[in-house]
Parts: structure tokens; sequence; C-alpha cells
């Protein structure tokens, strides 16, 4: 690689700037309520064990959520993590797939056979969701090594969290796409805790955007709040790895508002901390910011806020009723074309037929 890049903060921005779209922002704020009120409805749905398995929730993530994807183009590819409910919405998916799946139903975008954790859907290019912590890393790395190699124009953005920044994955990813120049942006929302411990007392360095500097890479922190921020930010660096296909690690300050997961009551935090997370809900926020600036008055929020609730309704209905899959479909995606001496045996199948 050439000189080495100076790692840099950047400057968030208010999120209704004179250069916005007043549309622009308006469908904003209907994608992040449609992510908080998919995401609340999810949550409701397990406590009536409609949705089994873990089941982690974007809820006040919706800022981050919406300015990444508002940065990539249909052609570029998205890795996640286990927490990619908004993520699929925001692609592009019907809420009604990306529910049915929670549900575990054959119209889901895996086929019902996923769950919450490994959403997957190749025409909108989300490449999946991933159980193991940092096990999207090395697969997007690998899709940008394809891109280059096929020397096609599309960008890989693989988003972790805070507490896969500790795990080899992490540094053997950015530094292979380092080294071969793959265009790959590195996304770490950080929220602050690793399940329950603080990225402080993790990771002896906190702000972790500076470990770019480590592989010669540029990288970069923004309030993971303010949507258009995120965007900008998000722009900056899809689009240096779209044009000199080089790799970008940016990192995102959002924080979750509840636990972990759905079942985590997040008991590690203080009564203040609870307090403090309502006062900097990205939602609540951005909703205030619009309304100060004229951008959207009450009426038209209530009106956004009816249908998006009667979306999400509609998409716990459709899953409601959609069939479980068949148990004979279960191989039917273990490998892209037949492989000789697969496996199709069930639990309960000998293991040598009589």
């Amino acid at each position: 690689m050439g000189e080495t890049s100076k790692t840099r903060t950047a400057r968030p921005r208010r999120t209704t700037g004179a250069k916005a779209q007043a549309d622009t922002l308006i469908a904003y704020y209907r994608q992040m309520l449609l992510v908080r009120r998919f995401e609340e409805r999810a949550a409701r749905a397990y406590t009536e064990a409609k949705i089994g398995g873990y089941c982690h929730l974007n809820l006040g993530e919706e800022a981050t959520v919406v300015g990444l994807m508002a940065a990539l183009e249909p052609r570029d590819y998205l890795f996640t993590n286990y927490r990619e409910h908004g993520y699929a919405l925001s692609r592009g998916i019907e809420s009604r797939r990306v529910m049915a799946e929670l549900y575990g139903r054959a119209t889901g975008v895996s086929k019902g056979w996923g769950g919450s954790m490994h959403l997957f859907d190749a025409e909108t290019r989300l490449l999946g969701g991933y159980g193991i912590v940092g096990g999207q890393l090395p697969l997007a790395t690998g899709a940008g090594l394809a891109i280059s190699y096929r020397g096609g124009d599309e960008v890989v953005m693989c988003h972790m969290g805070d507490g896969t920044t500790n795990i080899g994955a992490f540094h053997e990813s950015l530094n292979l796409a380092a080294l071969w120049n793959l265009p790959v942006v590195f996304v770490v929302v950080n929220n602050g805790l690793g399940m329950g411990t603080t990225v402080d007392n993790a990771s002896a360095e906190p702000e972790l955007y500076r470990r770019a500097a480590a592989y010669r890479m540029e990288g970069a922190r923004v309030d993971g709040h303010d949507v258009v921020a995120v965007r900008d930010a998000a722009r900056i660096a899809v689009e240096r790895a779209r044009r000199e296909s080089k790799p970008f690690l940016l990192e995102t300050t959002s924080l979750r508002l509840r636990g972990h997961s759905v079942v985590d009551p997040a008991r590690y935090r203080s009564r203040e901390e609870k307090e403090d997370l309502k006062a900097a809900d990205p939602l609540a926020r951005f909703a205030l910011d619009l309304e100060e600036s004229g951008v959207l008055d009450a009426e038209a929020r209530e009106k956004i806020d009816a249908e998006v609730v009667a979306e999400v309704e509609d998409a716990a209905a459709f899953a409601d009723e959609s069939p479980y899959p068949d148990v004979s479909t279960l191989f039917d995606y273990t490998y892209a074309t037949p492989v000789a001496g697969e496996s199709r045996r069930l639990p309960a199948d000998p293991v040598f037929p009589a």
C-alpha cells in the first residue's frame, strides 16, 4: 500500500441541514419508525412464543441502521451479525417476509429455516445474518476479493458489534483487506456493551475506529444517533472503497435501548443509565428536529405512525397465517449445487438404513 492514511473522527452534522431535502428526511423518519415498531412487535411475539430461539433487536439503533443502508447502492453487498432485522427492512425486503422468517414460516426470507439470526436475501444482496460472533467478517472479505478478481465496482459492507473487534477474525480480515486492497467497508456499531461488559473493560483501545491505523487503513467515528451524519460518513467510506478499491473502518456510537437480547433484563444498567438512554432516543430526537425545522408536523407524524403500525400488524398477521416449512425441505439449501454423498439424515433416521 502507499502512505499510511491518517485516522480521523467524522464530524456529526445536524439532521436538518439546509442541503437535505424534506422528503428524504421524512423517508428516513418513516424507515426508522418502521424499524422501531417492527422490533417492538417482534419482542411481543417472542413473549407469545411465536418466535423461538435467540432474538436480538435494533431498538435504539434505528438512525445507524437507516443511515448505513442509505449509503449503499442496490448492487452493493451486505453482511451482518445476528442483530439484523432493521437492516433487512431498510435494504428493501418486505416486512411480511422478514416477520415470517422470525416466526419460522415457509414464506420467510430464508424459507423459515433461518429464523431471527439468519436472514438471507440474494435479490437485495443481503448475504446473511450470522450467529457466530465475527463469522461474517472472513466471508465479507472473500466477497470483496471476488469483486476485485472480477474487476467489478460493487462494495461490500460488513456490519458487526463492538465485541467482534476483539476476536481473531476481525484482525485477520482487516489485514487481508488492506493487503489486497479490497472494497470492503467494515462497520462497528458500538453500543457500549459486549453483552453486559462495557467496551472500556473489554478493549485496551476503546475508541475502536483507531484500530484501522494498525492496518494502514482509514477509519472514522460518527454519532450513530444522527441518521444524516451516519449516511454522510458511510457514503465517504463506500465511495472511497468503490473508487479506490480500499477498505475502510467506520465506527458508529449507537446505544441499544434494551438488553442484549429479548431475554436479557439488562440489570447491569443503573436507573440513571436507563434514563440517559431515553433522553438519547434517536427516533424521538429526530422527530423533534423535524418538527422544530418545519419539515414534519404533528398531523403528518400521526399519519405516518398509523401507516407503519398497520404495516407491522399486517406483517405479524401474515406470519401467523403462513405455513411452517415441510421437513423434507430441510436440506434444500445446504449447497448451491448437488454434492455427491451429501447426508440428508434426520435426527430420528437410522445411521445405516436397513
